[in-house]
């Protein structure tokens, strides 16, 4: 990426389904970008637990002696519903806080093929994004056009003027791991001037109340 500023990543949130999926590119995905990680120095943080997709990215990334940091609600922890997170534990009180969490310890996003606990924890990211409440990259890794649908609905909506041009900006999509994390890395924030003007409580009482009002 010559003549291109790089961000500095130190570690990158993966958003991922408790599920495997249907096509075994997407474990095999889910495990390379774990590779990728821990061959660039870059440490993990993810939901918790070793189920799914999760389970194949937090392993790898460890496998690699990077760090790995689960961050899970306690009644995910019941009767050891989702397995032994993949290296340190933090438990929380509720998804939401969970979510903050996720945010305030992470330098960037990345979504793998997953259901609604993925899609939601994505466009949250994004939506805090375009409110100015953090300024860091988010990307989705194509795996076999799993995101095609999506990335064509977002298009739609700039269309239709409910997404902005420099909002659809946000969000970053690559077909290959390493592509993905170059695109992060090169990510310039361009705010929205109105939006950039809200003042967001950094103490964590005020954060406790980011909820789905946030939501554009």
């Amino acid at each position: 990426m010559e003549g291109v500023s790089v961000r500095k990543i130190k570690n990158i949130c993966v958003f991922c389904g408790a599920n495997s999926g249907k096509d075994v590119a997407f474990v095999n995905a889910a495990f390379h970008l774990g590779e990728v990680l821990g061959k660039r120095k870059i440490d993990l943080v993810y939901g918790g637990g070793k189920l799914g997709l999760m389970g194949c990215v937090s392993t790898a990334v460890a496998q690699h002696e990077r760090q790995v940091l689960g961050i899970i609600p306690s009644a995910f922890t019941v009767n050891n519903l989702v397995g032994e997170t993949c290296g340190k534990e933090i438990k929380v009180a509720t998804m939401q806080e969970r979510l903050v969490m996720m945010m305030e310890l992470s330098d960037a996003f990345i979504a793998l093929p997953g259901g609604f606990g993925t899609l939601e924890e994505l466009f949250q990211m994004i939506s805090w994004a375009q409110l100015s409440i953090h300024n860091k990259p988010i990307g989705v890794l194509n795996i076999n056009g799993f995101f095609n649908g999506l990335l064509s609905f977002v298009d739609h909506a700039v269309k239709q003027e409910f997404i902005t041009p420099r909002a659809r900006k946000i969000l970053i999509s690559a077909t290959t791991a390493d592509e993905l994390v170059d695109k992060l890395q090169a990510f310039r924030f361009e705010s929205d001037p109105a939006l950039s003007k809200l003042k967001w409580s950094p103490s964590s009482s005020q954060k406790e109340k980011l909820d789905l009002t946030l939501r554009l």
